[in-house]
């Protein structure tokens, strides 16, 4: 227990050094953010697309202006990006930037060695 404790303190640190730039340190600002991110990641690995209005309806207690300037500001920082529908252009559909899949798959092995 110790070992895992510790891992999980020494990963933390690491993308706290990392601060503003790190996805870690962004989606856990509040628990609407991180719902946020498990919501893009589950439809992104089940290879569904999630349109921003989805999302918006989606993220529990979170207001739609409030979820969208957390939607706007993931993109800014590089985490999310936008793509237009093919068959409906007025359609945006929201996807994990490769930065932040690989941040995301490196959090998720350093969760499943802590609890190992």
């Amino acid at each position: 227990m110790i070992k895992n404790t510790k891992s999980l303190l020494m990963f933390w640190e690491k993308q706290m050094k990392k601060s503003q730039s790190s996805s870690n340190y962004f989606f856990r600002k509040s628990p609407s953010h991180y719902h946020m991110m498990l919501l893009v990641m589950t439809a992104y690995f089940n290879k569904n697309n999630l349109s921003v209005e989805e999302l918006k309806t989606k993220l529990f207690k979170t207001s739609r202006p409030k979820s969208a300037l957390i939607i706007n500001e993931a993109c800014e920082k590089g985490f999310f990006y936008l793509e237009k529908g093919s068959t409906d252009m007025r359609k945006k559909f929201i996807k994990p930037s490769t930065i932040f899949i690989s941040e995301f798959n490196d959090y998720l092995v350093t969760l499943k060695n802590v609890s190992n």
